[in-house]
Order: structure tokens, then sequence, then C-alpha cells
């Protein structure tokens, strides 16, 4: 398979379309064709790309969390 480059965003929804194939898959539920080619491009690249996407998921997730836990619970003081 030739790797396109790409930007970090289209394998990260690969990605997401992928899990939510395989989460059929495992169910026994029939795929969509766009779900099984989405479960094929995932399975066709290369094993940096998916840590890549993978961590960045992981990361923007944590981001998230810590800025929008802070901004919920954290004390807003008054100088």
């Amino acid at each position: 398979m030739v790797e396109e480059p790409t930007e970090i965003f289209d394998d990260l929804y690969l990605g997401l379309r992928a899990g939510g194939a395989m989460r059929k898959k495992r169910r026994g539920e029939p795929l969509t064709m766009e779900e099984e080619e989405a479960l094929g491009r995932w399975e066709g690249l290369s094993r940096g790309r998916k840590s890549a996407t993978i961590g960045a998921f992981a990361i923007g997730t944590f981001g998230l969390g810590f800025t929008l836990g802070g901004l919920v619970f954290g004390r807003w003081r008054k100088a």
C-alpha cells in the first residue's frame, strides 16, 4: 500500500470510524461498505501512524479534560 501524506486529523477521523466498525463487527452486526473501507484503511496504516494517532487522541482528550476540569472545579480567587 502506498503511504500518502495526510493530516493527523484525517487519521483521527479514520480511527474513530474504524473503532465504530470494529465494535459493530464484534457484536455481529452487518457493516456498511463505508465501514468496511474505513476498517481496511485503518488496518493498512503503519504501526507508527497508528501510534501517533492514538497518542494525539490521548493527549488531546487529557488536555481538554484538564482544561474543563480546571474551569469547572477550579477556585476563582479575587486579587
